[in-house]
């Protein structure tokens, strides 16, 4: 394991980054940020199942994205209906600097006993596989159901980068999953779950560099 410290030169925005080796290939990275602004190939939207916009993450990126975003998911919300927890379709990303926008719905927190946790884990899933189909070699994603749907971050922070982690141990068209993070508190609990994964032989995830 490996720690290095940013650069005097690195964005005041950035200095958060920690990034870690998945495999042969693949790495992940935890900032402090606004995945509004992100430029990967997709990013996810914690969204509501009626895919008509709401609140937190949901409304940043409907508002960045503007009026056209909103008219793609009525389109979707027409031919198929409300969206299920844990599943995820994809957008363009209208007016964002992102390709695509992977929408996906987080479980409600019921205190863990409704299957929170695979269904939690199936959106992360579910949101690599259409990255994939869209050829996207990179995502990020927010802190899906730790919002309004109450959902502890610690436990979230677990479920979600165990998902990734295990995806990304495979053979996989996206080589950057970034997690943008709200708030340094989310942060702290994203770094913790990592570090504990860290200790899990399987998963060989290796620092590379943290600030």
């Amino acid at each position: 394991m490996r720690a290095e410290k940013p650069s005097s030169h690195d964005d005041p925005a950035r200095l958060a980054l920690l990034r870690y080796r998945i495999g042969p290939e693949a790495i992940l990275e935890l900032i402090i940020g606004d995945i509004t602004t992100e430029s990967t190939d997709a990013i996810v939207n914690a969204a509501n199942s009626s895919l008509l916009g709401g609140g937190g993450v949901d409304g940043a990126i409907h508002d960045a994205a503007g009026p056209n975003l909103l008219a793609e998911c009525q389109q979707i919300r027409q031919k198929r209906g409300p969206l299920p927890a844990g599943q995820a379709i994809s957008t363009s990303g209208a007016n964002l600097p992102a390709r695509y926008v992977i929408h996906t719905v987080g479980p409600v927190w019921h205190g863990g006993s409704a299957n929170e946790p695979e269904t939690l884990a199936s959106c992360y899933r579910e949101s690599l596989r259409i990255a994939a189909e869209l050829a996207c070699v990179s995502i990020s994603f927010p802190s899906i159901s730790t919002g309004a749907f109450g959902y502890p971050v610690h436990d979230a922070a677990n479920v979600a980068l165990r998902a990734v982690a295990e995806v990304l141990q495979q053979p996989h068209p996206v080589t950057l999953t970034r997690f943008v993070l709200f708030d340094p508190r989310t942060h702290k609990a994203y770094a913790r779950a990592a570090q504990q994964l860290m200790s899990i032989a399987e998963l060989q995830m290796k620092i590379e560099c943290s600030g």
